[in-house]
Order: C-alpha cells, then sequence, then structure tokens
C-alpha cells in the first residue's frame, strides 16, 4: 500500500477575469475549484493509474468535510485526522495576464494531533510506501520529516520525499527510497549553475553519497534524470505539448513513478512519470489516464553509463 501525508490540505479557488481593479466589484470570467495538497495530488494521479493509496494529514471545519467527501468520492481511501478547530486552507488563484495567488496559511495543529499521526503511522507494514511532500506549517515541528523517518527506520517501509533545502537534505540520513527535487532545487542545495546533463547527474550522484537510494530530475521542458541505487542512470525527454499548468506537474510525476516501480522496471517507471506529469502540466487539471498513456508513446527513454 502507498501512504501519501499531506500537512496541509487545501481548496483551490482558480478563478479568471480580463483584470483586477482594487476597491471596485470585478467580474469574473471563469472559476473552477480544485482540492488538493502535493501527498494528495500523489493520490488522485495514482488512482488514475489504478493504484490504490491511502491519504493521511489533518483537515478541519466544512472545507476540510470537502476535500475528504471528494477524496471519498473518487476512490480514494481516506484516514486524516480532524482538528478541533480552524478550517483546512482555501488558495485563491486568479488568472489573468499574469497569475497571482492567495495562499492561507491553514489551521494550528496541536502536539497531540501529530502524535496521532505518528501513531497511524506505525501501523505501516513492511513493504508499504510512505509519500512525504512539500512545506511543514508553521504549528508543525520543523523536524517532522526526521521524526517521521527515525520512527519507520529498519521496519521495510519505502520512503519518497518531494521537499527542498534543509528539509531534504535532514533526511537523507535515513535512506529514502526516493527523492525529486527539480533541476532549480538542485542548484539552490549546491550553490550552482547546472548547465548540461552531465552536471544534473553529478550532483544527484553527491545526494546519493549523503544516503538516498534513488534520485530522479525533473528539469520541465529538458525532461527528467534518473539515478538508480545501482548507479545506473536513465535519461527521458520531455513531453511535446502546449503546458497551460504547473501545479501538480512534479506530484503527477512522483505517483507515476512510483506506480510504475510495481513493475521493478525503472526505466519504464520513469517515462510513466514524466508522461504524468506531462499530462498535469497540458492540462487545467491533474493528469488523466488517457492523456498520461498518450504521452507515453511519446516518449523514449535513453540510458548513459
Amino acid at each position: 500500500m502507498i501512504y501519501t501525508v499531506t500537512f496541509n490540505p487545501a481548496v483551490d479557488l482558480v478563478i479568471g477575469c480580463g483584470g483586477i481593479k482594487t476597491g471596485a466589484v470585478n467580474r469574473l470570467d471563469s472559476q473552477e475549484v480544485f482540492f488538493g495538497g502535493k501527498g494528495i495530488n500523489v493520490s488522485l494521479v495514482l488512482r488514475e493509474l489504478g493504484v490504490p493509496s491511502r491519504a493521511l494529514g489533518f483537515i478541519a471545519g466544512f472545507t476540510g468535510d470537502a476535500i475528504e467527501n471528494y477524496l471519498s468520492e473518487s476512490g480514494i481511501d481516506t484516514d486524516f485526522i480532524r482538528l478541533e478547530k480552524g478550517l483546512s486552507r482555501i488558495n485563491v488563484k486568479i488568472k489573468t495576464d499574469t497569475e497571482t495567488e492567495l495562499n492561507a496559511p491553514g489551521p494550528h495543529i496541536p502536539e497531540s494531533d501529530i502524535a496521532g499521526l505518528l501513531e497511524k503511522l506505525d501501523g505501516l507494514r513492511q513493504g508499504d510506501t510512505l509519500v512525504l511532500a512539500g512545506s511543514i506549517p508553521a504549528s508543525m515541528p520543523a523536524d517532522i520529516y526526521e521524526k517521521i523517518l527515525e520512527r519507520l527506520e529498519n521496519r521495510g517501509i519505502r520512503s519518497a520525499v518531494d521537499a527542498s533545502g534543509e528539509l531534504l537534505l535532514n533526511v537523507l540520513k535515513y535512506k529514502p527510497f526516493l527523492i525529486k527535487p527539480n533541476n532549480f532545487e538542485l542548484e539552490e542545495i549546491f550553490g550552482v549553475k547546472l548547465k548540461d546533463i552531465s552536471d544534473v547527474i553529478r550532483y544527484a550522484k553527491e545526494l546519493q553519497n549523503m544516503g538516498v537510494e534513488n534520485v530522479l530530475v525533473s528539469m520541465a521542458e529538458r525532461g527528467a534524470v534518473l539515478l538508480e541505487k545501482s548507479g545506473k542512470v536513465h535519461v527521458s525527454e520531455a513531453c511535446r505539448g502546449e503546458a497551460v499548468n504547473s501545479v501538480g506537474a512534479g506530484d503527477s510525476m512522483l505517483a507515476g513513478f512510483l506506480a510504475g516501480c510495481a513493475r521493478n522496471d525503472f526505466e519504464y517507471a520513469l517515462r510513466l512519470g514524466t508522461a504524468s506529469g506531462g499530462a498535469t502540466a497540458f492540462s487545467a487539471g491533474l493528469a488523466r489516464k488517457d492523456e498520461i498513456f498518450r504521452l507515453m508513446e511519446q516518449l523514449k527513454t535513453g540510458e548513459m553509463p
């Protein structure tokens, strides 16, 4: 079973209009509502690929009800902790000739509820996969990723971590199965400018030397690179299409890769991950199965020594 953790789920209200004039009534051209958060996005794309998962995290208020109901209606198993106070956040994304985001902080998460999440994670079994993705809310300990992975250490549970900066570096000592930085995050970690694929591979190996088993680097229009535990390197070209949405593309890549790992074929997993990320980038919402497999036909995967 794959378990995803979303500390701070959200209802995203995406509105389109010709422009925003402050101090006046503005008429909208369009509005859409999406339910997400990085872990939830992973679960939703896994569902498209026929892979079951269980969504964990924290929800609160009527917005939390809406998030949980949507996931349940989508066929995703949920086991959220319901907070007594506050509301799961509502983020507003305003699309004019540019895109403006108004992101709420989310509810306060008490220590007792953090302990409740840790207890739920104690139920994971050998062979399960845990996905930790995204930033940590201000009301949670900054080292919560480390606390979780330390608690699960030596139990045969695979962990996949999608985070940046110190948050990512601090978990490498727990030897996660997979990390998924993008090329900009890789540059930030090492304070370098990546000029070509060989530079990406070089610094992915540096991360691998710090403890992680497999490193998946997403590079948007430049494709993706996978460095296996064995040292084998796979390179995937990018999907071809018109990018209309960057939200959730990295989460979709992670979901596709994990789904592909069921075949024990990392070359296939990389291709499925790249196609899943592309299918989201070319859509208004998250990737759909038909679009993912259409893009799979585009891709060719090369292997480098």
